[in-house]
């Protein structure tokens, strides 16, 4: 059975003027119009598709990738507010619609705001909600020291940035551990720092230990390749310098420069680094 709100391989039942029908199970048949047709297409092909309600609320097909299915969080910006709610720009013709009670702050046009897509039930039209919290787990993770976690960024705090892990909880990445420009909605991978006897979740975009070491031996020597084989950078450059060109801590350069110096992969001279 097909799911409203998400992508589906579903089989091409038939050909019309119109598109091509296809079928969805319990959901019944659902067009693809032709305008998203793929070329050649023929009966008992599986297209993947997003399932959705057009304007006329009618179940349609199209291959046009929205910015969040259900169940997932996105920054999205509001492009009309009338009587029904706000109404937010995900990438598709139709609108996706914030009513009034899902607003956790009065919505205006032309901002972006953090929300989580979802079906309602009642009504079965897929809407967004910016109340985070309903949609977020009550109970206490059960989260690893270290553990890789998926994260989509939350607002910014006078200690760091809130952040979603895995679409269940709230953790928190300080400000003196961020080495990258982050925004509201943008989505990383991150590791679980700790998890405190209150239960609040700390996190750091970078693997600890030799696991970060390896983490960004990669993305430097990708830099240098990208860069004529050179960077200046080394020993007494400053940590803003560091941050500023590679989005890392100086501890983390210097502890990846040793190990690659190590593996014969780069020389170090007297003003920067080279690749051999």
């Amino acid at each position: 059975m097909a799911t409203i709100g998400k992508f589906n391989t579903l089989p091409v039942i038939a050909l019309t003027d119109n598109g091509a029908y296809l079928d969805a199970g319990e959901l019944g048949e659902i067009l693809l119009p032709n305008r998203y047709l793929p070329e050649n297409c023929q009966p008992d092909d599986q297209l993947e598709v997003f399932v959705y309600l057009d304007s006329a609320d009618r179940l349609v097909a199209t291959t046009e990738k929205p910015l969040a299915q259900v169940d997932e969080f996105a920054s999205l910006k509001v492009v009309q507010v009338n009587k029904m709610g706000a109404f937010l720009d995900w990438g598709l013709p139709k609108d996706l619609l914030v009513p009034f009670n899902q607003q956790h702050t009065k919505m205006e046009v032309g901002k972006y705001y953090l929300v989580r897509v979802f079906l309602d039930q009642r009504t079965e039209r897929l809407v967004a909600s910016s109340k985070l919290d309903r949609f977020l787990d009550i109970w206490p993770a059960e989260y690893q020291q270290g553990e890789k976690v998926e994260l989509t960024i939350g607002g910014k705090t006078d200690l760091g940035f809130k952040a979603i892990i895995n679409n269940s909880h709230w953790g928190l990445l300080y400000n003196n551990e961020i080495f990258q420009p982050l925004r509201t909605g943008r989505k990383l991978t991150g590791y679980i720092k700790q998890q405190r006897e209150d239960g609040r979740i700390d996190l750091i975009l970078t693997r600890g230990g030799k696991g970060k070491v390896i983490d960004f031996s990669d993305k430097l020597l990708a830099y240098l390749a990208d860069n004529d084989g050179y960077a200046p950078l080394h020993d007494k450059s400053s940590p803003e310098q560091i941050k500023r060109a590679l989005g890392v801590s100086k501890k983390t350069f210097k502890a990846t420069v040793g190990n690659l110096m190590k593996k014969g992969k780069i020389t170090i001279e007297a003003q920067g680094i080279r690749l051999k």
